[in-house]
């Protein structure tokens, strides 16, 4: 095993100009990421000038079997924290051969939607709280719990430390690091209230980029918790009963509303949100019903509300942002399986585009 370890770790910079790049797009579930990787004959780091490349669709639910070429457009770069070196990871978005974005391909559109001169002037800003549940390989049970069972109620174990309240720390710190090492602007991460759960922060990115940090850390993550035999849950509602959800809360600012007067802004971003409260659920992640009970620090998936300081509202305005009169306001309804290139594309959308 430690050849094999010491293979896999090879400096190939000792030998070769030839980098590793690790090709990653969303396949046809929308949830599961999909990568392959290809040699290039010197380092790039400008998506622009990597190759573009196809996959087989009809292995991914992507694509008929008759007409299976899938075209794969580079649109980020990051460093690779698992081969090093100069070797990166390529988040890709999908393509048919004659250059339309298939159905599944949500960052098209939403690179439209930050392309348009209203919203490039308005900078978006985003900081993205991505929860995540690991879960034991073969049972499928949260880490920590005892299997068939459940550990005592909440309440020990948000931020906490010691055996009997943290679970599976290692993984995290490992993504932490790598995901620092890879360039995303990984912000912090913390223990959450159910036990086996936890949190990393994207942010602050702005507008597309948004987007493609979060998919970068999700398979960062993913590929940890391969090696470490633990199974990567984003389940909004892993476990039912009297336990939290897991959520994705979408923190958000333009330049109007960080400015003096912003406040006014925020609000009147907040109106046009509980105006199409309904789309923007129906985009929010798939089985967020089961988390949006209005417990459990949520507010039910029925009404619009909002607050300060009220983490049983739909949305959330900070106190800071109160006294301050500007800042930033968090939409606490995406689950944690939302598409972050749908939830931030539309909450744009909706606050700067949508004319009521």
């Amino acid at each position: 095993m430690s050849l094999l370890s010491d293979l896999s770790n090879l400096d190939l910079t000792e030998t070769t100009e030839k980098i590793i790049a690790e090709y990653i797009w969303i396949g046809g579930s929308g949830l599961d990421l999909r990568s392959k990787a290809r040699t290039l004959n010197s380092p790039i780091t400008d998506p622009a000038l990597l190759p573009k490349w196809n996959y087989d669709g009809s292995s991914t639910g992507q694509a008929p079997g008759q007409d299976s070429e899938v075209i794969l457009y580079p649109q980020a770069v990051y460093k690779d924290p698992f081969r090093r070196g100069k070797n990166i990871l390529v988040i890709c978005d999908a393509y048919t051969p004659a250059g339309e974005p298939i159905p599944t391909n949500k960052r098209y559109a939403a690179a439209q939607i930050f392309s348009h001169p209203d919203v490039i002037v308005e900078e978006p800003w985003y900081g993205i709280e991505q929860e995540y549940t690991l879960l034991q390989k073969d049972v499928k049970w949260p880490v920590g719990w005892p299997v068939g069972g459940y550990p005592g109620p909440q309440g020990p174990y948000y931020c906490a430390t010691g055996a009997d309240k943290a679970f599976g720390r290692d993984i995290v710190d490992a993504h932490y690091k790598a995901c620092l090492y890879a360039g995303i602007n990984i912000s912090g991460v913390n223990g959450e209230v159910m036990p086996g759960q936890w949190e990393f922060q994207v942010g602050p990115s702005v507008g597309i980029d948004a987007g493609d940090q979060i998919w970068a850390a999700r398979y960062i993550l993913e590929r940890i918790t391969e090696i470490a035999g633990v199974v990567l849950s984003l389940d909004p509602k892993p476990i039912q009963g009297d336990w939290n959800g897991a959520g994705a809360h979408t923190n958000y600012s333009t330049k109007s509303m960080r400015i003096e007067g912003g406040i006014d802004v925020i609000k009147k971003a907040i109106e046009k949100l509980g105006l199409r409260h309904k789309e923007h659920i129906a985009a929010y992640g798939e089985g967020n019903e089961r988390r949006l009970t209005g417990k459990h620090e949520t507010a039910s998936i029925h009404t619009f509300s909002w607050g300060v300081a009220n983490r049983g509202a739909s949305v959330r305005v900070g106190r800071d942002t109160e006294k301050d009169g500007k800042g930033y306001f968090e939409d606490r309804r995406p689950a944690s399986n939302m598409d972050p290139y749908v939830v931030t594309s539309m909450i744009a959308d909706t606050t700067i585009l949508w004319k009521p």
